[in-house]
């Protein structure tokens, strides 16, 4: 059974086009917590991770990569995103887990990474901050701090 089939088969993962699939928040903290080798890389930009915040992983004695998808504040794409993943993860059979605001720059993430070589890159749908509620306002409709899963201010 390769790795994708063991990610596939043990944990809940939604189809995907271009990468290996969609994990909601909770079962993202759930591969990071079973595997050693699972690393979460944040996608935003700097001043959401220092006025958002960012997923702690320090109960799991682990810290998130956080490398730009686009970079701020111009919002043009990284050219360097790739060579910095592929720079500080050499295994390419790491469950690389993607996480942005909402679920969009993350899974053009885990594609581009996913073209590079990469077997297990998955998406965290609704991401940090989650979908616009009935209100316009992101935190409660769904993500990562929705879930209640550790996060700190910086």
């Amino acid at each position: 059974m390769s790795k994708d089939n063991k990610i596939a088969g043990t944990y809940e993962v939604s189809p995907a086009s271009g990468y290996a699939g969609d994990v909601a928040p909770a079962t993202a903290w759930k591969i990071l917590s079973d595997s050693k080798d699972a690393i979460l890389i944040d996608v935003r930009t700097r001043a959401e991770w220092n006025y958002v915040g960012v997923p702690d992983l320090t109960p799991l004695a682990k810290k998130p990569a956080l490398v730009e998808w686009q970079v701020f504040p111009s919002m043009q794409p990284n050219p360097e995103f790739v060579s910095a993943v592929a720079g500080a993860i050499a295994n390419k059979g790491a469950p690389l887990l993607f996480l942005c605001r909402s679920g969009a720059r993350s899974a053009a993430a885990a594609k581009a990474m996913t073209a590079a070589g990469y077997s297990i890159c998955l998406n965290v749908a609704d991401g940090f901050e989650g979908p616009l509620d009935a209100q316009a306002k992101r935190g409660a409709a769904g993500g990562w701090k929705a879930a209640g899963l550790p996060w700190r201010q910086t």
